[in-house]
């Protein structure tokens, strides 16, 4: 089979082969091509992502802004239910009662779990140390 070299490769005149010397430099204005390609897609890539994330972001803003009236919907709508039962000063003590026992349970259950996290981190670290 007859071998053609690529297009603006031939070799100098007077030589059937082309030298080591064009080879390199070949391949490394490929791999220049090549680098400049790469550099290109993940430029786009990493702008996508970020265009992306910013939607996401605003997404997620307006879905806790969302989840938070939903919630004082909730806590004013058991206000008001409760009001006709116990009276207006009882529902609102009961209410916001139970909204600090239940701050209470996650403050007590998020200082125990930073309490096994550092308990954690602290047998990795040590046993890193040793030898």
């Amino acid at each position: 089979m007859l071998h053609q070299p690529p297009p603006g490769t031939e070799p100098s005149p007077g030589t059937d082969d082309v030298t080591l010397a064009e080879d390199l430099r070949l391949l490394a204005d490929e791999a220049k091509v090549l680098a400049k390609a790469e550099l290109g897609f993940q430029k786009a890539r990493a702008a996508y992502a970020g265009q992306q994330v910013k939607k996401i972001v605003a997404l997620l803003v307006i879905g806790l802004v969302l989840l938070f009236f939903a919630a004082m919907a909730a806590v004013v709508g058991l206000v008001i239910a409760l009001g006709q039962v116990i009276g207006v000063w009882g529902a609102m003590a009961v209410v916001t009662l139970g909204l600090a026992v239940l701050a209470g349970l996650c403050a007590m259950n998020a200082k125990r779990k930073l309490g096994a996290m550092k308990r954690v981190i602290a047998n990795t670290t040590s046993e890193e140390a040793r030898p």
